[in-house]
């Protein structure tokens, strides 16, 4: 065998090896993180009440996991008979909120019973609004991403099989060191797909926490008014229908008035205005409040018109809804490439 074939055949090899192992690593840190949180999971009797008071160290589309003091995890179900408030307040009401506002490093007390599988089914979830904002600025955006575990997993796979399938092919080389200039060069390209693959997959998981806007629309209002005309009704109908057929989507929803009136008066009605929004999704489209990022009234910050002009001031008086999608899960799914038999040539 010549230096040159040689030199092909040990390129090649040392490319494979890397892809299967990158792959291999990313199988196996998945496995064990999964492991290790299984040993530390609290399982809750079915029918057992509980309550209790820890961290949120994990959220899911319809799930929560709570970390107590003594380092024990809870895994929480959602439901759409959950309380979710705040503590205190006037007459210790608390201030609603959504499940959307359960984040990552929020402390929380849950109260609830267990289920069939372990679980415990929150009946009341209670917190500070101070821990809720720190936990807002911790995490600015995390919403449920359905089966993104799952989907990852096989992502890796797929790569897996590839490499595996691509190592078979060196013993084929080896029997055809007498290849043409060209059949090398395929090789190469070929151990270069399988390298891309395994960053196309490393760039997925990335991207499991990012959002974009899939769909924006602006409905607008009267003056004063916090009230959904025909065509605002109309355009939610539009949004809501867009929603049904999205992967991984959550909803935003953000309130706006013109400079008229005084500060606090637009902001109260901005606040309005997206309340309104959000119950028409809800009650005409159920639309589930856990898709819902917690709506919030600007005033008339974020002017989008001249407020000086009547044209202007219609503009801004508006609500933004914008349906925002994940970008690992929308993503296309990593492919490599193998070289046509046909593109080799019989050695001379």
């Amino acid at each position: 065998m010549s230096v040159t074939r040689f030199r092909i055949l040990s390129i090649l090899t040392l490319a494979l090896t890397i892809a299967l192992a990158a792959g291999a690593a990313l199988a196996q840190g998945g496995s064990q993180t999964s492991d290790a949180s299984a040993q530390r999971t609290r399982t809750v009797s079915n029918g057992q009440k509980m309550k209790v008071t820890g961290t949120v160290v994990r959220r899911d589309a319809d799930t929560f996991t709570v970390r107590d003091n003594n380092g024990m995890d809870t895994v929480v179900l959602l439901t759409d008979r959950t309380s979710v408030k705040t503590k205190g307040g006037f007459l210790r009401s608390g201030k609603n909120y959504g499940s959307t506002q359960i984040l990552r490093g929020l402390n929380l007390e849950v109260e609830g019973r267990g289920d069939a599988t372990g679980q415990l089914v929150a009946d009341k979830v209670r917190f500070n609004d101070s821990d809720l904002r720190v936990a807002q600025t911790v995490e600015s955006r995390v919403n449920p991403v359905e089966n993104r575990v799952g989907e990852t997993e096989n992502r890796v796979s797929q790569v897996e099989q590839n490499a595996q399938r691509m190592s078979g092919q060196i013993d084929e080389l080896a029997a055809v060191s007498n290849a043409a200039k060209g059949g090398a060069k395929a090789a190469q390209e070929t151990a270069d797909a399988a390298v891309a693959g395994v960053n196309a997959t490393n760039e997925r998981i990335s991207a499991l926490d990012d959002y974009v806007p899939q769909e924006t629309a602006a409905i607008t209002f009267r003056v004063g008014s916090a009230v959904l005309n025909p065509q605002a009704k109309s355009q939610l109908d539009d949004i809501a229908r867009k929603a049904e057929s999205a992967k991984g989507y959550v909803i935003e929803i953000s309130g706006y008035t013109d400079a008229s009136g005084s500060v606090a008066t637009n902001r109260r009605l901005s606040q309005q205005r997206a309340d309104a929004v959000v119950r028409y999704l809800v009650e005409n489209h159920n639309i589930p409040l856990r898709r819902i990022i917690t709506p919030f009234g600007y005033g008339e910050a974020k002017a989008v018109a001249d407020n000086r002009t009547r044209q202007g001031r219609a503009e801004n008086r508006r609500v933004e809804v914008k349906i925002l999608v994940n970008r690992g899960l929308t993503a296309p799914s990593p492919t490599i490439n193998t070289p046509s038999q046909s593109s080799q040539q019989p050695g001379q």
